[in-house]
């Protein structure tokens, strides 16, 4: 692919500062617009993994004029910038709609009424869109459920029950035309974001792409954001000497994916036309239990004292368990993915040693708590 010039939003964070690196590595041009969120960046500082070679443009993705600025003589956008947390953001609701969806909103507004020169505009989209996952029964098959009557979880019966004969069911991957049914406003928010995206892009004929993230771990990811995803968060307890809290049972899976894995599929729907106008999933096809997360972090970190605290109460509008279906990309993009889950967690362990941990867990769960939502 020729030198592009490039735009990532939110290029500071966890996703986007792999996907600049690799870009310059690549060599094309890229300009960073982030806000440096003192959630992810404390006292608003550069982090210290911020390439060189970039250009960096400090502004919020709510500001219009300022957006309408950094996109000036760009090819291709990385849309990453967002507000991350599925608990904090049914309660701070504005935020997260202004930010996601209206952030999203001020993106497309510019192109539409601007000339401009985008070849490719891809959007990062999640997997909680889905709401659960899809399950199975062995007498009456694939089904999708809502979530878990509170009468149920009260009980402590955890997993997903045939609506028809009331058994157990098995979790399966989904597909991405499994109905989308947002428990959340950060879902229905990434939700707006993928669809706003596609909607503009066949409006106007950009090239777009939605790749909906399932649960992304590694290197860079804050240790002292109490929102950010489960491995971080275990990981500044378990370094703090705490243990790591997990509801329900533990057993509740997820799908875990490297952030080099999620870097190559945003390099492949950058240079491959025949993912245009659609979305895919993006995880590793294989489900892993919250209470092997926790287990594998204290054996890698030496802290096997430290057990986890399966604590048997649960939160509102949690899932029990999410599998991604990536035919669809393998087929399409030729994404395969390459980082083992122990391999990842071992980098993840080597990278956060000496990185400083504040563990925000408690405050996080003192707000859930007092709203009701645990």
């Amino acid at each position: 692919m020729t030198t592009k010039n490039i735009l990532v939003t939110g290029g500071m964070g966890f996703v986007g500062s792999y996907l600049v690196d690799e870009l310059i590595q690549r060599g094309h041009r890229v300009r960073i617009f982030d806000n440096l969120d003192p959630q992810v960046h404390p006292n608003r500082e550069l982090p210290d993994y911020a390439n060189p070679h970039a250009e960096f443009i400090q502004g919020d993705i709510r500001d219009y004029d300022a957006l309408k600025k950094a996109l000036r003589g760009i090819e291709i956008i990385f849309h990453k910038a967002a507000a991350v947390g599925v608990g904090q953001s049914q309660y701070e609701i504005k935020k997260y709609v202004d930010v996601n969806t209206g952030g999203t909103a001020n993106l497309l507004d510019i192109l539409v009424n601007n000339k401009h020169n985008i070849e490719k505009l891809i959007v990062a989209a999640s997997q909680t869109s889905y709401g659960e996952g899809l399950y199975t029964c062995a007498e009456h098959g694939t089904q999708h459920p809502d979530l878990r009557p509170d009468s149920q979880l009260k009980n402590a019966h955890w997993e997903h029950r045939c609506p028809q004969c009331n058994k157990d069911m098995s979790p399966a991957p989904a597909p991405e035309n499994t109905q989308r049914i947002c428990h959340t406003i950060y879902a229905q928010t990434k939700t707006h974001q993928e669809d706003m995206v596609l909607n503009i892009g066949r409006a106007y004929k950009i090239p777009s792409v939605a790749l909906r993230y399932f649960n992304i771990f590694g290197p860079r990811q804050s240790l002292s954001n109490p929102y950010t995803g489960v491995t971080a968060i275990f990981m500044s307890r378990l370094k703090n000497g705490n243990r790591p809290v997990i509801y329900e049972d533990g057993i509740q899976s997820r799908d875990f994916i490297s952030v080099h894995d999620i870097v190559q599929a945003n390099i492949l729907a950058m240079e491959k036309s025949e993912g245009d106008y659609q979305a895919f999933n993006v995880g590793s096809g294989i489900g892993t239990s919250i209470k092997h997360i926790a287990l594998t972090l204290s054996n890698i970190l030496g802290t096997e004292h430290l057990s986890p605290d399966i604590t048997g109460t649960y939160r509102q509008g949690d899932i029990r368990h999410s599998i991604a279906d990536i035919s669809r990309i393998k087929k399409t993009l030729g994404f395969k993915p390459s980082v083992s889950f122990q391999h990842g967690m071992e980098e993840l362990v080597e990278w956060g040693r000496d990185r400083e941990a504040i563990d925000g867990f408690a405050k996080a769960q003192s707000a859930l708590q007092q709203r009701g939502l645990i």
